[in-house]
């Protein structure tokens, strides 16, 4: 529940008076709420070049040269986007909603105050611009009289002046739980409430509604008057997504009915005939004895609109006129309009269904070299007349997807032990599996995800069965960050894909896998360090697979910023998912398939430990997922990984049966573990590094990760114990005591980076960041080790930082700092919020384990 002010009220005042009496239709008590007249009273900027202090200047002022030539060529000769765009970042819009839309094919965000302003169609490419004639509008109509119409927005356009705007938000609010949210409004003077329920098809588990650019609006009318009325909802869509495109020509409408298997639907079809990825639109109503639906196939978004107004105010309908329109000129844009009528008599309650879904089926990517089918064409076809057939089956089947979620988030809602804000962060976080630019295609006859190296040879098979089955994933490390499953930090978010669709999940591995043991030695100049090397070497984890704005999965590792063939933390965080993968899948062909892929990672990574220790060393350079942090030899961070990594290879030998792989693992996972504890434990925590800087022994919020991941995968006691259960809780209560407690009041989760005499190691632009996925990871060791209240409390600094304090909803960034800064919105690695209901799932089951075996003894 929002809390924070509002003027002279607060959220939770006009909540009070508004709304809290009769809050709507079947809302939720669990989820992120806020009033439509809500403002956040702190506007943050967003990361540049200026908020970097003068030493961490000079130290990236050859990076800073090298990227603007960098950035002019892209942007000026090859006219492309970069994958990171230093000089543009977004400013922070605090206006955002759920998004609509399944996985893969496309979204559509819709504000929490009803605006569709957040769209990404083309794959991976977004924009950042609010339809203003995108709108749902009431007419209420009372023996024959229009008595009130409105559109359902707080806006006040410059345009569209022949409708009537600026609806009091005061008397409304909305409420999310993704993947569906409620926008409630009570109608000042009429004595009618109206519930708008949004659904997309976001469903665990389930491979086949889950993949359709598809989401349904129930908007339930109450009447609490003596009297009866009729009640109409209009639905205005513009034929496009406020690109420039909208004004390209040749787009066009036409009405359409539908009736299958008893079953009917009618509305009006939007054809976006571009060059590059065409697609249709289709705003769409559910026909019943009791509704009137009616439509405006076509009209203009611009001037005044009176007449369009003036159709429904007459009587609460639409002239449909039969015929399409005609395709439309250079230079202007075109618009569609549903309306739905059904009477709702006095103290009663009635209900109006609408669907919104977008058809694109063949995608290109940016370089047009290839065409790929989303996973939806799978059952609905490749021809690009899918609209009517995706618009019937959704509001048929919606039902059954709301039963569906329910059945999935009832449990977690219902958990008394843990706290509301927590449910929030749980579900409302996970929109990132559908908007974070992400695709889901078919995979096509030709395509061979082995990286062309055989089974018999170490390698895969061309087209594994899961990959096969369940087609091709890649999601955005974040919208502002583009690049398709960005590795170091998927390390952070797959806990949601493989706790939720664990297929997908290893589909992505599978990926990885076949990248693996390709290489392309084309040399490029990389922009820290100034020198050329390969874009890829063999036998190494890539950074990502690639830019959609270039062709994914062809050509990997868009990231240029350093030569990730030198990062520590990548071959070690594969190893240790496709440990946690098969403790979780127990997909024995999975780790059959992966076991020599990472052998040949962890032999490349073994060249890292140059004095022969045991443990490996990093290189004094940036060399990691903290890529703006330097660390030197051995290290907390990516030695914890690696010994994590040692451990699951002697746990994967085993199972496998390869005594001699396990001995040899074995070896250095005894000699690293002591080097491990020798150069690095102070008594109190792990170091940063052993570099013996000034500042070798700050405290890393991140230091635990390595044991954090072996506790997720079913380790880290008895034999596979790595890291001294003492010593892993002294530790983490260092961290919570200092990271947490004694930055910002302990109100703002943990710094990434503190010292000992408790403020915060400036010493990089990262360093005195918190990012939300890491601590959410924190969070998650701490309740694997019993630190219940300790985890909580950390996790709940960000949740309330980000969604109550700083308005980031359905942005979550990678980071923010104690004050004015954040970065890069809309990110990856907050997914691994659900790494902590995977801990809360496994302490459970032992308090569960331990209650049954105390009443066996009794």
């Amino acid at each position: 529940m929002m809390t924070s002010e509002w003027g002279e009220k607060s959220t939770a005042e006009l909540m009070s008076r508004y709304v809290s009496k009769e809050p709507g239709h079947g809302v939720p008590k669990e989820g992120w709420r806020i009033c439509l007249a809500h403002e956040f009273k702190e506007k943050r900027k967003p990361f540049q070049a200026n908020n970097v202090s003068l030493s961490n200047v000079w130290n990236h002022i050859g990076l800073g040269v090298r990227y603007l030539i960098w950035w002019y060529k892209k942007t000026q000769v090859e006219k492309k986007a970069p994958f990171i765009d230093m000089f543009r970042a977004q400013p922070l819009r605090q206006i955002y909603g759920a998004p609509l839309g399944g996985i893969g094919g496309g979204t559509i965000t819709r504000g929490w105050r009803g605006e569709f302003c957040r769209w990404q169609l083309n794959p991976g490419m977004y924009h950042f611009k609010t339809v203003i004639a995108n709108q749902f509008t009431v007419c209420l109509r009372r023996g024959g009289q229009t008595v009130y119409q409105q559109v359902l927005s707080v806006e006040r356009p410059p345009t569209l002046q022949g409708w009537n705007w600026g609806f009091c938000g005061e008397y409304a609010f909305y409420h999310a739980l993704y993947p569906r949210a409620w926008t409630v409004y009570h109608l000042p003077g009429q004595n009618v409430t109206l519930t708008c329920r949004q659904i997309s098809p976001v469903i665990p588990h389930d491979y086949q509604d889950s993949s359709l650019p598809v989401a349904v609006f129930v908007w339930d009318v109450e009447n609490k008057n003596d009297y009866d009325l009729d009640v109409s909802i209009m639905f205005t869509m513009v034929n496009g997504s406020g690109h420039k495109d909208d004004k390209s020509g040749g787009h066009w409408n036409e009405p359409f009915h539908l009736e299958k298997d008893g079953e009917a639907v009618s509305g009006v079809l939007l054809h976006h005939c571009t060059t590059v990825n065409p697609y249709t639109l289709c705003i769409a109503a559910r026909e019943q004895p009791d509704r009137e639906v009616s439509h405006q196939t076509a009209f203009s978004p611009k001037g005044t609109c009176r007449d369009l107004w003036n159709d429904l105010i007459t009587d609460g309908r639409l002239d449909s006129p039969t015929g399409s329109s005609p395709p439309t000129l250079k230079g202007e844009k075109v618009a569609a309009a549903l309306a739905v009528g059904c009477l709702v008599p006095a103290h009663k309650h009635n209900s109006l269904e609408f669907c919104l879904a977008w058809d694109m089926p063949k995608i290109t990517f940016g370089s047009g070299e290839r065409e790929h089918f989303r996973r939806y064409t799978r059952y609905f076809g490749i021809k690009g007349d899918a609209s009517p057939s995706l618009s019937h089956y959704a509001l048929t089947h919606y039902k059954q997807w709301e039963s569906s979620i329910e059945e999935w988030q009832k449990p977690i809602l219902q958990d008394s032990s843990l706290p509301s804000w927590y449910k929030s962060a749980l579900f409302n976080e996970l929109y990132f599996v559908a908007d974070g630019g992400t695709v889901w295609v078919d995979l096509s006859k030709d395509d061979d995800v082995s990286g062309g190296v055989r089974s018999e040879d170490g390698g895969l098979p061309a087209q594994p069965a899961v990959v096969k089955e369940y087609g091709r994933f890649a999601y955005l490390e974040g919208q502002e960050y583009r690049m398709y499953n960005t590795y170091d930090v998927h390390f952070y978010a797959s806990f949601a894909l493989i706790m939720l669709w664990p297929k997908l999940a290893l589909s992505v591995q599978y990926d990885i896998a076949g990248s693996v043991v390709q290489q392309d030695l084309t040399e490029r100049l990389h922009l820290m360090s100034g020198l050329r090397s390969p874009v890829k070497t063999k036998n190494v984890v890539p950074h990502d697979v690639g830019d959609p704005d270039d062709e994914p999965w062809q050509r990997v590792n868009a990231y240029l910023i350093h030569d990730t063939a030198d990062w520590k933390d990548l071959n070690l965080k594969f190893v240790l998912q496709v440990y946690r993968d098969f403790h979780l899948t127990l997909d024995r062909q999975y780790l059959q398939d992966m076991w020599p892929i990472c052998q040949a990672v962890m032999e490349s990574e073994i060249k890292f430990d140059q004095d022969g220790d045991g443990l490996i060393e990093n290189s004094g350079y940036a060399d990691q997922t903290y890529d703006g942090w330097t660390v030197t030899g051995p290290s907390a961070y990516c030695g914890g990984l690696w010994l994590a990594s040692l451990c699951v290879m002697c746990k994967m030998a085993r199972l496998l049966d390869e005594s001699e792989e396990y001995q040899h693992y074995k070896d250095f996972l005894d000699r690293g573990r002591a080097a491990f504890d020798r150069l690095l434990w102070n008594g109190k925590y792990y170091n940063y590094d052993s570099s013996g800087r000034q500042l070798s022994n700050s405290v890393m919020s991140d230091q635990c990760a390595g044991h954090w991941f072996l506790k997720a995968s079913g380790l880290g006691d008895e034999e596979y114990q790595v890291f001294p259960k003492e010593k892993i809780q002294s530790a983490l209560k260092s961290v919570f005591d200092l990271n947490v407690m004694s930055f910002a009041d302990g109100q703002m989760g943990a710094v990434n980076g503190m010292r000992p005499e408790g403020v915060p190691d400036r010493s990089s632009v990262q360093s005195d960041e918190v990012w939300i996925g890491v601590v959410y990871g924190l969070a998650a060791t701490m309740i694997h080790e019993g630190m219940w209240a300790e985890g909580m409390r950390t996790a709940e600094g960000c949740y309330r930082t980000v969604w109550e304090r700083l308005g980031m909803a359905f942005q979550t960034p990678e980071a923010y700092c104690e004050k004015n800064i954040f970065r890069s919105l809309a990110y990856m690695r907050p997914l691994s919020v659900w790494a902590i209901q995977l801990a809360v799932n496994m302490s459970q089951e032992v308090s569960t384990a331990a209650a049954k075996t105390e009443d066996n003894k009794t």
